[in-house]
């Protein structure tokens, strides 16, 4: 549950080794949330991201998930439910994907959709099932701004960012007034790992920022945050650009 002063007392990472999923839980501990579960694949840099935030003085415990395992999902991440109410659940996990290569192997491009919506739809609908039981809770997904218009130059990734940014304001109008929140957060271009090496674009932020947001967003209890905000402008004026214009535009 939270504490007096509305903060979150619990958080569950799905995608544990994600930046902006250890930038999210390094505030909400500051914030003093106290016990945070990251799941993901078991790997060293699981236990590392454990044992940083252990150092700021949150207990952490990690649990064996795969996006692309979803019939094991409810197995899972139940038994992290059953542990104690969790009061932010954070849906991390995606893949940026090889537009080229994926193009040529349409099994590579399946398996960055499978892993972005179909993994995602998979443990969205538990943690919800779990967090309407429970009668409270936060499900922030992380979507993206690829997936208001798809470019040529990342379509199979923004697709599947859509499909995942659909089903999760889906979700949200489902869960509406039984305590549960849907928060969708979509930011730009983030500098991280997973872009590293990749062409700048504008407005780009980077996993800090990202965080912040979602700390301000959960406080009002927001339903979509843009990252930075002045996307809502852009894709707004880029969603109406006719496709002949849209396919000569350097985005």
């Amino acid at each position: 549950m939270k504490d007096a002063f509305g903060a979150p007392q619990s958080l569950l990472v799905l995608g544990g080794t994600s930046e902006i999923g250890m930038a999210t839980a390094r505030r909400l501990v500051a914030r003093r949330a106290r016990t945070v579960w990251l799941a993901g694949r078991p790997s060293p840099a699981l236990d590392e991201a454990a044992d940083a935030l252990r150092v700021l003085g949150a207990e952490v415990r990690t649990v064996p998930f795969d996006a692309l395992e979803p019939a094991r999902h409810e197995e899972v991440l139940g038994k992290v439910f059953a542990e104690g109410d969790i009061d932010v659940v954070l849906l991390a996990f995606g893949v940026l994907g090889d537009q080229a290569r994926d193009e040529a192997q349409p099994l590579s491009a399946v398996r960055v959709a499978q892993t972005n919506y179909t993994g995602a739809v998979s443990a969205g609908l538990v943690c919800a099932a779990a967090l309407q039981a429970q009668g409270h809770g936060s499900l922030v997904v992380l979507s993206s701004v690829a997936g208001e218009r798809a470019r040529r130059a990342n379509f199979i990734y923004g697709s599947s960012k859509a499909g995942l940014d659909a089903f999760a304001q889906g979700l949200g109008d489902a869960l509406h007034g039984t305590g549960v929140h849907v928060m969708v957060v979509r930011p730009g271009f983030v500098r991280s790992k997973m872009t590293a090496g990749l062409p700048q674009a504008p407005l780009s932020t980077t996993p800090d920022v990202v965080a912040l947001a979602i700390e301000t967003g959960l406080r009002r209890r927001a339903e979509t945050v843009w990252v930075p905000g002045q996307l809502r402008v852009v894709m707004s004026a880029l969603r109406h650009v006719p496709r002949a214009v849209f396919r000569r535009l350097p985005v």
